[in-house]
């Protein structure tokens, strides 16, 4: 990972209205963030070719697809060596319940969010192809009752943009 790439207010304001809605037209954003469309154009453009932006998204409720039961799953593998936790990583993100994969410090090694039908699949998931994979050493899992999500990644508080006030 390189350093940090210098943001300013219009960079922040602009990636804040495409995390919030990734299909606006270059017109309209440049309208929202007030430069003109060329300048935001080279801007977004300068955004993605320094890594800023690393693609858009859409957003897919899975209970609206059928997978309705959505769980944490915390695994330890072991050995924990790079060999190990490559493959495991490619195992899991080939499956098609898995949404995220976390590898993380602390208790557990990964955090891993699937979406499956109901209690059944989950156990078949669980059961079947995780506890069957040599490496996995143990897991808990965690049904989620409520997910929230922020709107977008904010800018440090001397970037964000000053709000116009109406008299």
């Amino acid at each position: 990972m390189g350093d940090p790439v210098e943001l300013d207010s219009v960079d922040w304001a602009i990636l804040e209205e495409l995390q919030n809605d990734a299909t606006l037209p270059n017109r309209t954003l440049a309208e929202r963030v007030g430069l003109a469309p060329s300048s935001c154009l080279q801007r977004v453009r300068r955004l993605r070719e320094q890594g800023v932006i690393t693609g858009s998204h859409t957003d897919v409720n899975p209970a609206a697809t059928g997978l309705a039961l959505e769980a944490v799953v915390a695994v330890n593998v072991r050995p924990h060596t790079r060999q190990i936790v490559d493959q495991f990583r490619e195992f899991v993100m080939a499956q098609p319940e898995t949404r995220s994969l976390l590898h993380v410090s602390g208790q557990a090694d990964f955090l891993l969010h699937v979406a499956v039908q109901d209690t059944t699949h989950l156990q078949e998931f669980l059961v079947d192809k995780l506890a069957s994979r040599t490496e996995v050493r143990n897991f808990t899992s965690s049904i989620v009752l409520e997910q929230l999500h922020t709107r977008a990644l904010t800018p440090p508080k001397h970037l964000r943009p000053k709000r116009r006030t109406r008299p």
